[in-house]
């Protein structure tokens, strides 16, 4: 895998806040090599080792989109939830940001059926079929509708399992995560100082809570996921 230069600066992470982690504490001691000090009762994340993993995933997710890959994002606490979908979106990437329904990606017989039927109502309403049946069971279609928007509107368009999956926050995303390993998907985490750096792929030690944080390392990853689509359409 070559090494590219992606701009990470660590005078931009620190405005960020991506160094603050959780207080001393709550914290896993797996993270250690991670934490360069302590201060008012918080660890401190080491930025450089931040820079080094995140210009990893970055040259990981540019390979891969290089080479036609899906990704899929994963972030739905309501802190994420906004710049998942926006990452996603400019990146022409699948996400899920509101809900993970277990089994998402190890029963994906089950998701795939949901999403069939959820094109298949979308379909209906966009014909305006909806508005010619009777009023109670229209109105049962569109709460099936409105449901399968909120939670499976981010993989409208997914036909199989993804190739990468990068997740916001480790400990959220947990049954996301494991799904996963289970199926042998790799993964990017951005974890904190109360996570396992050991479970996915590549670990990006950073703070998993505040939103510029979150919106900073994913827009790195975009970038690059951008760079290397931008690279297979000129050389298919």
């Amino acid at each position: 895998m070559t090494r590219r230069y992606w701009n990470i600066n660590l005078e931009e992470m620190m405005e960020a806040g991506v160094h603050f982690g959780h207080g001393t504490r709550k914290w896993n001691p797996r993270m250690s090599p991670y934490i360069s000090a302590k201060c008012k009762g918080i660890h401190i994340l080491n930025l450089t080792r931040t820079a080094r993993f995140l210009s990893e995933a970055c040259d990981l997710v540019f390979d891969a989109s290089s080479r036609g890959k899906q990704f899929l994002i994963v972030g739905t606490k309501n802190k994420a939830a906004d710049s998942v979908a926006r990452a996603a979106i400019r990146a022409r990437c699948h996400y899920v940001n509101k809900k993970w329904l277990g089994g998402m990606l190890t029963n994906w017989s089950t998701t795939e059926t949901r999403l069939h039927k959820f094109r298949d109502l979308r379909m209906e309403q966009k014909a305006g079929r909806l508005t010619r049946l009777p009023k109670r069971d229209a109105a049962v279609l569109k709460r099936q509708l409105s449901h399968l928007q909120t939670y499976l509107g981010g993989i409208k368009y997914m036909t199989g399992l993804p190739d990468i999956v990068i997740i916001v926050d480790q400990q959220e995303e947990y049954t996301a995560l494991r799904e996963c390993i289970t199926l042998g998907i790799p993964t990017i985490c951005l974890i904190d100082t109360n996570c396992d750096p050991d479970l996915a792929d590549i670990s990006i030690p950073a703070n998993d809570d505040a939103i510029a944080s979150i919106r900073l390392i994913l827009t790195k990853l975009v970038f690059a996921i951008c760079e290397g689509r931008s690279s297979y359409i000129r050389n298919p």
